[in-house]
C-alpha cells in the first residue's frame, strides 16, 4: 500500500464513481479499479458497495476513509513543516460564516504579507463548517462560538451585537408587531437562526413560516422588501439603516451578543501558513481593542486579554 493508493481511494469515495475519479486524477478507469481492488486485497475486505449509479462506501470503507484523511493531512503538514516559517507558501483552505464583517480586511492583510500562500475561502453555516474542519476538508473556519468540542482549538476573533431587522413601515413599529412575520434565515446549523428561534420560543411564539436563503445579501434584500424579519450582526446593516430602509430592534443581551471564533483541529500540526494566519487573527484583535473570550471549563467565554503569538 502506498500513499497514491490512498489518494485514489479518497477520490473515488468523494465522487462515488470510479469513472469520475479517473477523470479527475487523469488515470485510465481500469487503473483506478485495479488500485482499489489491490487495496481491498491488502486489507482483506471490500470497501465499496456497487450500484447502478456508481459506488458507495460500506462500513469498512468509511473506517478507512477516516484513517486516509488523517494520513493525507499529516503528509501535507509534514511538507509545510519544512517551509520557511517567515515566508510560508502552499494552500490554506479557510471556511467562514457569511456575516463576519471584519473578514475582508483581515484576509487582505494576510495575503499582502504572505503572497506565496494560496488562500481559498468557502462559506457555510457553523455546524457544516465544524464538520468540514473535523473531517480535514478545511484547515480552519470562522464560526459562531464558543465551541465545545474535545477535538477543536478555538481562537477568539470578535464579539458583536445582533439586531432583529424588519422593513421600516407601519407594520413593524414595535418589536411585538414583528413576531408574526416569516423568519428569513440561513439553513439549519446557523448560530443566528438558532438564537432567533430560541428567543421566539421564550416569548411563546412559534414561527409562522421559516424561509431559508443562501447569502446575507439575499436575506437583507428580502427583509428590505417586507417579506419577513431576520437576526443579523448590527455591523452588517448600518448602511441600510442609515438609508432608512430597515428598522432595528434590540433583543435581550443573552440573545444579542455573538462571538466569532476561529476553529481548527487540535491534532493538526501548526505549520507556517497556519501560524502566520493565527498571528494575523491575534493582531486583528489587538488592533481593535476587543475584550478576549477565553473558554472556561464549561466551554463558555470569560473576559480576558488575548496575547499575540
Amino acid at each position: 500500500m502506498d500513499i497514491n493508493d490512498l489518494k485514489i481511494f479518497q477520490t473515488v469515495a468523494e465522487h462515488g464513481s470510479v469513472s469520475k475519479a479517473a477523470r479527475e486524477l487523469s488515470y485510465v478507469q481500469s487503473n483506478v479499479t485495479a488500485r482499489i481492488q489491490q487495496l481491498e486485497h491488502e486489507l482483506g475486505t471490500t470497501l465499496f458497495s456497487r450500484h447502478r449509479k456508481g459506488v458507495a462506501l460500506n462500513a469498512d470503507g468509511r473506517k478507512l476513509l477516516e484513517y486516509t484523511q488523517k494520513i493525507l493531512k499529516l503528509m501535507d503538514d509534514m511538507k509545510q513543516a519544512f517551509h520557511d516559517p517567515e515566508d510560508p507558501s502552499g494552500p490554506l483552505l479557510i471556511g467562514t460564516v457569511e456575516t463576519v464583517s471584519s473578514l475582508p480586511g483581515l484576509l487582505s492583510t494576510y495575503c499582502k504579507h504572505y503572497p506565496r500562500v494560496d488562500l481559498s475561502l468557502v462559506t457555510g453555516v457553523t455546524e457544516h463548517l465544524m464538520n468540514e474542519v473535523l473531517q480535514y476538508q478545511l484547515d480552519g473556519a470562522f464560526v459562531t462560538g464558543p465551541i465545545r468540542h474535545a477535538e477543536m482549538e478555538q481562537d477568539y476573533l470578535i464579539e458583536e451585537d445582533l439586531v432583529l431587522i424588519a422593513k421600516k413601515d407601519d407594520d413593524c413599529d414595535s418589536l411585538e408587531q414583528c413576531l408574526d412575520k416569516p423568519l428569513l434565515v440561513f439553513r439549519a446549523g446557523c448560530g443566528y437562526r438558532a438564537r432567533l428561534v430560541q428567543w421566539l420560543g421564550q416569548q411563546g411564539v412559534a414561527p409562522a413560516k421559516i424561509m431559508e436563503f443562501g447569502t446575507l445579501e439575499t436575506i437583507l434584500a428580502m427583509v428590505s422588501s417586507g417579506l419577513g424579519i431576520s437576526l443579523v450582526p448590527k455591523s452588517t446593516i448600518t448602511h441600510l439603516e442609515a438609508a432608512g430602509g430597515l428598522r432595528c430592534f434590540t433583543l435581550p443581551e443573552q440573545f444579542s451578543r455573538i462571538t466569532t471564533v476561529f476553529i481548527r483541529r487540535r491534532d493538526s500540526l501548526l505549520g507556517a501558513t497556519m501560524q502566520k494566519f493565527l498571528d494575523n487573527v491575534h493582531a486583528f484583535h489587538q488592533r481593535n481593542g476587543a475584550s478576549v473570550a477565553s473558554p472556561n471549563s464549561e466551554g463558555r467565554f470569560e473576559s480576558d486579554r488575548l496575547s499575540a503569538g
